[in-house]
Parts: structure tokens; sequence; C-alpha cells
């Protein structure tokens, strides 16, 4: 073996580090019944000694290696991606403020007859999660709201949870504020609104079946009443949802969702506008923890791509995937599929699962005439699916809580994201190879 494939291989040590500290400190602690047991070591923290380790490797005068690990951290898109986490957090916390998410919820229950009340939370976190960007938001948002109804319906638990998580990771995954999808498309270099379009030709048809299931498994003939909401208070969602698809930029996208949302707060909701700042900081500092996770990650894919790690990697499942005899690029798109996914596997996290696997599913794309819009999409929707089954992720744990479930039995129900699971593979498979 040549010393350059040892050092590349060499180079990928600090990211292996980085998985084993961070999943064999969730095992561990899980094993000794710790409740969220997987968010007790914080990534940030997990990712320093990776950070350490990543430099002794790189055998070079410290001031060189601490200027490439500034290097990664400071890239473009790096800190194109965290400021935009920065707005998207002010957004969702100030919307939050001004009672913009409960009058989406309201005017949703409004809308739903109570027969089809479990399809009906399907619809409404799905709504919801695509106007807000962040399943755990709204997972949190609506939880309390979904148990009340649970038990108000005599529906069971664990399909009720299934739903809210089901609906939740179909708004994050299409989102077009989500980090996932910030992430898929600053390193991808595709324009969100494309990888959006993309990303509905595959997300629709699982939606569309997933609410038919979930039609088909609970009914009820309890009668369910909506709180009194106004219908301003969707507003702000409803504008930056159609000025993000009509090609808008982001950054004043975000901005225009934060003077809005403050603005309906203080005309129909007594919203305080001196809580402004205290409550755009507070969205800061809701995105400190993906803000440092980014930088640090992006640090430690300059050492191991400084070092050939990714180069190796790139060829070694390119190769894999040219022994698969399928037609065009199609073997390249299931290994960017398969990289996030078990990325995700083992962090538990769909935005740092998609950072890590970007420049090799880029080069990736580059090299087999994949547009950036697919690649994006194939990042973000099997991060999304991985994320939408793994018992040990931040949001199963968080309805296991809310419902007093195991994260097992939430996972079981997440029938969105298996559905997800087989028609992405079969528009893979089935659709024309090329991805242009």
């Amino acid at each position: 073996m040549s010393g350059s494939a040892v050092g590349a291989k060499r180079s990928l040590l600090p990211l292996l580090l980085f998985v084993v500290l961070f999943l064999g400190t969730g095992l561990y602690l899980q094993s000794q019944g710790v409740a969220y047991a997987f968010y007790q070591l914080p990534g940030p923290v997990a990712i320093l000694p990776a950070l350490v380790l990543a430099v002794w490797l790189h055998r070079a005068p410290l001031t060189e290696s601490i200027d490439l690990l500034v290097k990664g951290a400071g890239n473009s898109n790096i800190i194109t991606m965290c400021i935009i986490y920065l707005l998207a957090g002010a957004f969702a916390t100030v919307a939050q403020a001004t009672g913009g998410v409960d009058a989406v919820v309201n005017a949703g229950l409004s809308l739903v007859p109570p027969s089809l009340i479990l399809p009906g939370l399907f619809i409404i976190s799905a709504v919801v999660a695509t106007a807000m960007g962040t399943s755990m938001g709204t997972i949190g948002a609506l939880a309390p709201i979904a148990v009340g109804l649970s038990q108000q319906a005599q529906i069971e638990p664990a399909l009720m949870a299934g739903a809210l998580l089901s609906g939740a990771m179909f708004g994050d995954n299409l989102s077009i504020i989500s980090d996932t999808t910030i992430a898929a498309t600053r390193t991808q270099g595709a324009e969100m609104k494309d990888k959006f379009r993309e990303n509905l030709k595959i997300a629709a048809p699982a939606a569309v079946l997933t609410v038919l299931l979930f039609a088909g498994l609970a009914t009820t003939d309890q009668v369910i009443e909506a709180k009194a909401f106004s219908w301003t208070g969707v507003l702000p969602y409803a504008a930056i949802l159609v000025l993000a698809i009509a090609g808008m930029n982001v950054f004043a996208v975000l901005l225009l969702g934060i003077v809005l949302a403050a603005l309906q707060g203080v005309l129909f909701a007594d919203y305080a506008v001196a809580n402004l700042g205290k409550d755009i900081f507070k969205g800061f500092g809701s995105m400190q923890e993906i803000f440092l996770l980014s930088m640090f990650v992006g640090a430690l894919g300059e050492f191991v791509k400084a070092q050939g790690g990714l180069a190796w990697i790139a060829g070694l499942i390119d190769g894999l995937a040219k022994r698969l005899t399928l037609a065009g690029n199609k073997a390249q798109q299931l290994a960017i599929a398969a990289l996030v996914f078990i990325s995700n596997l083992c962090i538990a996290n769909n935005t740092v699962a998609i950072v890590l696997a970007a420049d090799v599913s880029r080069d990736l794309a580059e090299h087999h005439d994949i547009s950036p819009r697919r690649s994006a999409s194939l990042l973000d929707i099997f991060s999304c699916i991985s994320q939408g089954l793994v018992p040990y992720g931040a949001q199963a744990l968080l309805l296991g809580a809310s419902f007093s479930l195991s994260p097992w039995d939430v996972v079981t129900q997440s029938y969105y994201c298996l559905i997800l699971l087989v028609v992405a593979l079969g528009v893979i498979l089935l659709r024309p190879a090329r991805g242009r």
C-alpha cells in the first residue's frame, strides 16, 4: 500500500474518534438508563478531541495546522450556513413569541374533521415544520397538543406520536429554511427553490400515501374543538414560504419574516416590541450547538481533505458503485444516499451527517453527471429518513418523553420515513439515469 493511501486512511481517524466518542457515550449512558443519553455529551464538545488528533496527525508546524483549522471553519459555505442558522432561529423564536405557531396549529385543527384527526395531525405538523424549518421546534410546539388530542380522541399514543414525527420530518426535509436544506444546498451548490422542487417530486407521493395510511389506521367520532385564533398569525409563515419558493434571497426572506412576525404581533397579538431584541437573541442562542458543530466539522473536514482522506473515500465508494450493474449514474446516486444515511445512523444528527457527507457527495455528483439539485435532494431526503428512524434521535426521545412511551415505540410508527425510503429508492432506480 502506498504511503499516500496510508496517510489518507490515517486522516480519517479523527472523524472516527468523533463518531466513537459521540455514539459510544450515548450507548453507554443509555445502557445506564440516563434520559436523553445521546445528548448528554454535546457534539461541539465531542469533536474537540478529534480536532486535537487531526492537528497532531497533520505533522506540520502548529501555526500551519491552526491556519488549516481556521480555513476549514471559515469556509464561505460554512459561514453562510451559520448566518442563515441564526436568522432561522430568530424567525422561529419571534414567530413563537407572537403567537404564530398557535395560530397555525389551531387554523389546521379548525379545518380537520374529527374523524380524520390522525392524518390531520400529520398534515398540521408537516405545514408547521415546513414553515418553521425545524422538526424539533414543531414537535416541541405540537407534542402537548397531540397528547391531549390522543386522550380526547382515544387514539393509540404511539400512533399519534408517529403521525407527529412523520409530519415533522416531512416539513424539516422540505422546508426552505430548514438547517438540513441550508446545509444540503450550500454544500452542493444548488438553488433552494430547485432543491425544493426536486424534493417535492419524491416527498409529495410519499406524503399522500402516508395520509391514506393514517386515515385507515385510526378514526374517532369524538368532538375536538380548536382554540380561538387569528388568521393574521399565519401570514408571516405564508409570506416566507411564498417568497422563498419565488426565488427571493434566503437572507432577505428570513429578515422579512422576522419583521412580519414582529409586526403582526404588535398589531394583533399585544406583543411588546421592547422584547424583540431579546427574542431575536434567544433565537440565535437556540442555534448555538449546530452553529459551533458546523464550524468544527468544517475544520475537521479540511484536515481530512488536505491529507487525501476525502479523495480516498470517494474513490472507494465510486469503485463499489461501479461494481453495481445499474444504468448511468444510478449506482452513484445510491452511494450518496447510503453515505449520508449511514453517517446519520452513527451520529443521529441529520444536519451534521449532511455536512460530513457533503464533499464526497459533491465529488461523486460532479464526476457522474448528477445535478447539484439532485445530490442536495438525496442528501436531505436520506438523512431525514435515517433521523426519523433512529430511536436515539432527539425527535424520538422528545416524543417518547412527551407521550410516556419508549422511543422505539415512536419510531416504529414513523410510517412516512419508511414510505419515503421506498419511494426514494424507487425513483432512483426507475426514472432516467441522468441527473440533469
